[in-house]
């Protein structure tokens, strides 16, 4: 290993002031769902809502006047994209960013706010990566490497230096993995400091570069996540050799893991995580024997999600957990019906969203009709109590949302 202790260190020294030491708070309701003692490290409350603000800061702090002059460039389509346009900005050195075509309106907004200048191009990191350096060499530009790069390790590892000071008796750190640039560094920080100390790597199921890249298989990284922030193909060449050596374990999660998390998180401690900085929560409950019993400290990295996929996946949670219920109810269609309904409904406790009443292109009697209803309940006893109810009343009703009621 390239980078020590004594490296992360010296870059908590040198990025103090500058970015946010942020709470790491032990959350009493997430500990009995979880069945375990839970941290929280908040690096989702950062100045650009991500633990990239670490890395990005205490490598460019490495660059020589001409080089700061020249400016920098770096590939990302998201959080060290933000990282490094903030402090390059703060350096007064130009920054580029090489973002691919798909790259969401609101990352790339956020970037161009901050003052970089935001090139799309490809539609893949991969593709936006080789720009980028060709880029940098054509322009002599200083080019800032998400994650495979000593010094942003080495600012990445000063995670796992807040948390043990704030908890020294963690038992296991777990930790999201895309490029490997925070677990290696906080790995190396953690087993320095508290040697007994566990750490595990969290991926998404769809992109498991790096437990695949640790067990010699191809790699079978595809599709479309939520957690896009750590969705890598290509782990680092640096990183690979320190988790191999530091960590426990690769443990990987479901979208629907994700989602639970993203929901979870934000009903429960009303925290904005994205997909991949809910990752490691997502791992705790999915993975929930490992943990068990155990203090555990998780690493929530970053909460740069697209409002509206924040809202999808909180009313999906409502679903779930079986506070929202789509009906369909079959009615006689007569003057009055519509009302009758609704005085149900109501009177079982049941808080109608929308209706949808659609007379003409329904596979019911013509002297029938069906109508939808969006409905919002307590909870799971909630909704079964106003079908009962429904039903109880002479109605035929079908449930068109079907998933948490079905599973008990």
């Amino acid at each position: 290993m390239t980078v020590t202790i004594d490296d992360i260190r010296k870059a908590a020294q040198a990025i103090a002031g500058s970015v946010v030491e942020t709470p790491c708070i032990k959350s009493q309701t997430l500990s009995e769902v979880a069945g375990c003692e839970l941290f929280l490290k908040l690096e989702n409350l950062q100045y650009t809502a991500s633990f990239k603000d670490r890395g990005a800061l205490n490598r460019m702090l490495a660059l020589t006047p001409d080089e700061r002059e020249r400016g920098v460039i770096a590939m990302s389509a998201g959080n060290h994209a933000q990282a490094v346009a903030h402090h390059a900005r703060r350096l007064a050195a130009p920054a580029t960013i090489v973002m691919p075509a798909a790259t969401p309106f609101v990352k790339i907004r956020n970037t161009e706010m901050l003052g970089a200048e935001v090139v799309l191009l490809g539609d893949s990191l991969e593709e936006a990566s080789a720009y980028a350096h060709e880029l940098a060499q054509k322009e002599r530009l200083t080019f800032i490497h998400p994650y495979d790069d000593d010094l942003i390790i080495a600012g990445q590892g000063t995670v796992a230096l807040e948390m043990l000071d704030a908890v020294p008796d963690l038992e296991a750190l777990v930790v999201p993995v895309g490029g490997g640039g925070l677990i290696a560094g906080m790995a190396i920080a953690a087993k320095s400091l508290s040697p007994g100390i566990e750490i595990y790597g969290v991926e998404a199921a769809l992109y498991p570069a790096m437990r695949e890249a640790l067990a010699g298989r191809p790699n079978t990284a595809h599709g479309l996540t939520i957690a896009e922030g750590i969705a890598v193909k290509a782990p680092g060449a640096r990183t690979l050799p320190v988790i191999a050596e530091l960590v426990e374990d690769m443990l990987l999660v479901s979208e629907g893991d994700l989602e639970y998390a993203v929901h979870l998180i934000a009903e429960i401690e009303k925290l904005v995580a994205e997909g991949a900085g809910a990752a490691a929560l997502a791992a705790v409950f999915a993975h929930a024997p490992i943990f068990a019993g155990r203090r555990v400290g998780i690493v929530v990295s970053g909460g740069n999600i697209d409002s509206r996929l924040l809202a999808s996946v909180l009313m999906r949670g409502l679903v779930r957990d079986g506070k929202m219920v789509r009906l369909r109810v079959e009615v006689s269609d007569l003057p009055g019906s519509l009302a009758r309904i609704t005085a149900i409904i109501a009177k079982l406790g049941g808080n109608i969203i929308e209706v949808e009443h659609e007379r003409w292109f329904q596979d019911v009697p013509v002297r029938l009709t069906e109508i939808d209803f969006l409905v919002e309940t307590m909870d799971r006893e909630s909704t079964r109590r106003l079908l009962a109810g429904l039903e109880a009343e002479g109605l035929t009703v079908r449930r068109l949302s079907s998933t948490a009621l079905d599973d008990d």
